[in-house]
């Protein structure tokens, strides 16, 4: 049996309108710390997006998802939070927010490969 580490992980969602507080998971951030290891996807749903009333574009929120996926690799030269070490990052990324983008509390789970971890919860949650 693979050894197991600690891992947390947060749905990323797009509230089309913040204070009705509905939202669509757009994505999941997979943190583990011992493996040194942050990721990212994330997928907006057009179809669904359109059911809510929305003044945001879908081109807005590809643009932010694509900057926080930026800051989660630690690509973005224009933010000084992507300099940070991952939990830093992680920790800023999923930072209660009131914003159309936000996510959710982060959970805690074992993991032995974080990738796969990240791809599986990426179907369940958010495809």
């Amino acid at each position: 049996m693979q050894e197991q580490h600690v891992y947390e992980y947060a749905v990323i969602r797009v509230l089309p309108r913040v204070e009705r507080e509905e939202f669509i998971n757009v994505g999941v951030i997979v943190f583990c710390k011992r493996l040194k290891f942050i990721g990212m996807r994330f997928h907006v749903n057009e179809a669904r997006l359109n059911v809510f009333p929305t003044e945001w574009e879908l081109e807005q929120i590809q643009d932010n998802l694509k900057a926080f996926e930026e800051i989660c690799y630690g690509n973005s030269k224009e933010s000084p939070i992507a300099k940070e070490e991952i939990a830093e990052r992680f920790r800023w990324l999923t930072a209660v927010r009131s914003s159309c983008i936000q996510t959710s509390r982060p959970h805690p789970g074992l993991t032995s490969n974080p990738e796969l971890t990240l791809d599986r919860l990426f179907k369940d949650l958010v495809l």
